[in-house]
C-alpha cells in the first residue's frame, strides 16, 4: 500500500483530502499542527476525523507562530473580521503558514516513506490566501525535489491538491459521497472550546454558502 502524508487541519477541506487520499488508496499518516491558532477545538476535530476516516497515524506537532503574530488568528489583539468576505488578502491570513506546514509534512514524508503529500490548498473558496495558488504548490513541490535526500536518491515527491479547483459546494458533495460526517469538522475561526462556530467569520460564511448551494443540511453547531 502506498504511503503518503496528509496535513489535516479539522475543517471541511482537510476532511474531504483525507477520505479522497484514503479512496485512492493511501496508507495515510495524518499530521495536525498547533501553531498557536486562536483555539484548539480544531485539533480535537482533526483526532475525530483522523480516527472516524482510517488514518495509520496522527500525530500533532506544536509550533509557536503566535510568537510572530500578524494574524487574526495568532494574534488576540486582532479581531476576527465578522462583516462578510472582502475582496483582498485578509487579516486571517497567517504570514508564510503553508509553507511552515509543507515543510513539516515533507520532514515527515521523508522518515516515514511517503513520496506523497496531501494538501486542502483551494483556488476557488480560499479568501485570498496566496499560498492556496495552484503556481504556489507547483513551486514548492519544485523546491521539495531539490531539497530532500529521498529525491536525489530518485523518490521523486508529488504534492496533492485534489480541491485546488473546487467549490465548496462540489468539496462537499465529494465528502458526503465519500462518507464524511462534516458533523465531526471545525472551520470556524474562533469556535468555542467545544467548537461551536461563530456564523459571522470568513469561513463560516463559506462553509454555510457551500451547504446552501450544494443542496444539503448544514450539520455545524453554531453558538
Amino acid at each position: 500500500m502506498k504511503t503518503a502524508v496528509v496535513l489535516l487541519s479539522g475543517g471541511l477541506d482537510s476532511a474531504t483530502v483525507l477520505a479522497l487520499a484514503r479512496e485512492q488508496g493511501y496508507r495515510c499518516h495524518c499530521l495536525s499542527m498547533d501553531y498557536g491558532q486562536r483555539h484548539r477545538a480544531e485539533l480535537a476535530a482533526a483526532a475525530r476525523v483522523a480516527k472516524a476516516l482510517g488514518a495509520a497515524h496522527h500525530r500533532v506537532v506544536k509550533i509557536d507562530l503566535g510568537g510572530f503574530g500578524g494574524s487574526a488568528l495568532t494574534d488576540a489583539n486582532i479581531s476576527v473580521p465578522t462583516s462578510g468576505v472582502a475582496p483582498g488578502i485578509p487579516v486571517t491570513y497567517v504570514p508564510a503558514r503553508n509553507t511552515i506546514l509543507l515543510s513539516f509534512a515533507l520532514a515527515n514524508a521523508e522518515v516515514c516513506g511517503a513520496n506523497d503529500i496531501f494538501f486542502g490548498a483551494n483556488a476557488v473558496d480560499y479568501s485570498g490566501y496566496p499560498d492556496c495558488r495552484p503556481d504556489y504548490v507547483t513551486a514548492y513541490e519544485s523546491m521539495a525535489n531539490l531539497a530532500t535526500r529521498a529525491a536525489v536518491e530518485g523518490q521523486r515527491l508529488t504534492i496533492h491538491t485534489p480541491i485546488i479547483a473546487l467549490s465548496k459546494a462540489d468539496i462537499i458533495r465529494k465528502g458526503v459521497a465519500l462518507g464524511v460526517d462534516y458533523a465531526m469538522t471545525v472551520s470556524c475561526y474562533q469556535a468555542t472550546d467545544s467548537g461551536l462556530a461563530c456564523g459571522q467569520c470568513d469561513a463560516c460564511r463559506l462553509r454555510r454558502t457551500g451547504f446552501e448551494q450544494a443542496g444539503l443540511r448544514d450539520p455545524t453547531r453554531y453558538k
